[in-house]
């Protein structure tokens, strides 16, 4: 198959293959070199006509493009549908679950009845102040205890240095192989039921608006809070915007009944820097100690909370792995499971057939008022979600914000949506939740996890190293030739949909067998390998 028409409605095709000017395809004449994965029109489309993809609207031409001509930024601007709260509710018909029924992964039970995917302790701080602490504790404790990164390749600066005092020449420098095989460490870890000591760091908790610094700590509460998180060490400089009294308020909102091992330290009551990095390491261990006494159990799949995240999307996205992973979030759903979309301007144009899919009125209200209020503060910053799209997507066949979102959009599956959520607010019912974040993609990863997601699914069309601390991220690629290209990174490939080895539905069931072995810890993906432990909180105000 050489092209794609996505929806009965659509007005264009998309190129499965790169094709050339003069090729008659579908019986239209190409006017232009295609590029795999760019949109050829197949009717004339005179200035200002509505460009359809997904069977909405993703653009609107601002130059006449002939019937098979290539769409370009030239000819075509970013448009969306216009939305309202009024609901015209739709009904669901769950995927065939027979096969997974009465099926567990080996958890980490919590004391709340949640589970666990992972065991972790987190150590972290209230201020940015605390980041060197944190550092040192970090390379103090990871080494002693069994958790440091063993890579499988080494870089040998030692013969660059060789050659540099031999007197070679920069180009010789530069043609050098240093890359060497790693002896891989066998590393014991003393604590063989605790997955890791997470150490986060950032540049927030003071010196910005003081909403900044209370949602850094609600952000924090929903870390402790989240089932893969077995309890924590704080450290809290003294004197900043996110105090302790801050922290504790934000975990006695979120998690009333919070009943983890938590240790505050504070450095401006401690005797000195050592006495104070001291105490830290003995109170983490102490609590890990604890922590290591729970073990591994069956637990059905309704535990499972699964984050829907893309980014490095190219032009199959939307039409292979966020599809694809669409039909598993079903699929889990199905199974009373919960599944969590993010990346609001990343919504952008699809919003009513959300609107449509919610299960409460108070929760489309809710998320009409968010999408608005967003776009209107990305205006009035000189900006807005027409400039969404990154050069990768663009160049990738993504022109407009519109056409990304409708593709993006794919990820949450067709089930109705059982909550509407602000950036910290916990998914706690069963079913898919919205979740508002930015779709910057480390931001809104950090979001999912914050918000209760016990594993994460990113798919990629162009390749992303990105994870998270405490959620254990995989990496679905849109297309063969990525997966064959990052093998380090890319975990499930989605482009044999493309090839017609595999359908949505297939892979979207393949990939659910492979997550359930993720959550039993018997499969690793590789951004949890390689320590890919990206943390970045939304600020959402201004700086001061």
């Amino acid at each position: 198959m050489q092209v794609l028409k996505i929806h009965p409605t659509d007005n264009v095709l998309v190129a499965l293959q790169s094709l050339p000017r003069g090729a008659t395809i579908e019986g239209i004449v190409l006017q232009d070199d295609v590029s795999i994965k760019h949109k050829f029109a197949i009717t004339d489309l005179p200035i200002g006509s509505e460009v359809k993809m997904y069977g909405v609207l993703v653009g609107r031409t601002t130059a006449f493009i002939p019937k098979g001509g290539l769409l370009t930024l030239q000819n075509v601007e970013h448009a969306a549908a216009q939305f309202n709260a009024a609901q015209q509710k739709l009904a669901w018909s769950p995927p065939n679950v027979e096969k997974w029924l009465g099926t567990t992964f080996n958890g980490y039970h919590r004391k709340d009845g949640r589970v666990g995917t992972a065991n972790y302790w987190l150590v972290i701080p209230l201020v940015f102040c605390e980041n060197r602490n944190i550092e040192v504790i970090k390379a103090t404790m990871l080494p002693e205890l069994g958790y440091a990164q063993s890579a499988s390749f080494k870089v040998d600066i030692q013969q660059l240095i060789r050659q540099y005092q031999a007197g070679v020449s920069e180009q010789h420098l530069l043609e050098t192989d240093i890359v060497q095989t790693a002896q891989q460490i066998n590393q014991h870890r003393l604590f063989p039921n605790v997955d890791g000591i997470k150490f986060l760091t950032h540049t927030g908790g003071c010196g910005g608006i003081r909403q900044d610094s209370e949602m850094l700590c609600r952000l924090f509460a929903g870390y402790l809070n989240n089932p893969n998180v077995a309890g924590a060490t704080v450290l809290s400089l003294g004197c900043q915007n996110a105090q302790i009294q801050v922290f504790e308020h934000a975990i006695a909102d979120i998690a009333p009944h919070f009943n983890k091992p938590l240790y505050l330290l504070e450095q401006q009551k401690s005797y000195s820097e050592r006495s104070y990095i001291a105490d830290a390491v003995k109170q983490t261990f102490v609590g890990l100690t604890k922590v290591n006494e729970t073990v591994r159990e069956p637990a059905p799949l309704h535990h499972l909370c699964l984050g829907l995240e893309c980014g490095g999307s190219d032009g199959f996205s939307g039409i292979s792995a966020n599809p694809a992973l669409g039909y598993a979030s079903d699929l889990l759903v199905a199974l009373g499971g919960r599944a969590i979309l993010s990346e609001f301007p990343e919504l952008n144009g699809v919003e009513q057939s959300l609107i449509n899919r919610c299960q409460y009125e108070a929760d489309a209200q809710k998320f009409a008022a968010l999408m608005k209020t967003y776009a209107q503060r990305a205006t009035e910053v000189g900006s807005g979600f027409a400039y969404n799209p990154s050069p990768g997507n663009i160049r990738d066949g993504l022109i407009t914000d519109a056409m990304k979102s409708a593709g993006a959009a794919k990820k949450g599956g067709t089930s109705p949506i059982v909550q509407v959520l602000d950036y910290t607010e916990q998914a706690t019912r069963p079913g898919l939740s919205l979740l508002c974040t930015p779709g910057n993609d480390v931001e809104s990863t950090t979001g999912l996890a914050g918000s209760g997601a016990n594993l994460i699914v990113f798919t990629t069309g162009l390749g992303t190293p990105t994870g998270n601390p405490i959620a254990p991220t995989v990496k679905f690629s849109s297309n063969t030739a990525l997966a064959q290209r990052m093998p380090d990174l890319i975990d499930l490939d989605a482009g044999t949909i493309i090839t017609g080895e595999d359908t949505i539905e297939s892979k979207g069931e393949a990939l659910l067998d492979y997550l359930i072995e993720v959550a039993n810890g018997n499969a690793i993906p590789h951004a949890v390998r390689l320590g890919q432990d990206d943390f970045i909180p939304w600020k959402r105000g201004i700086s001061l």
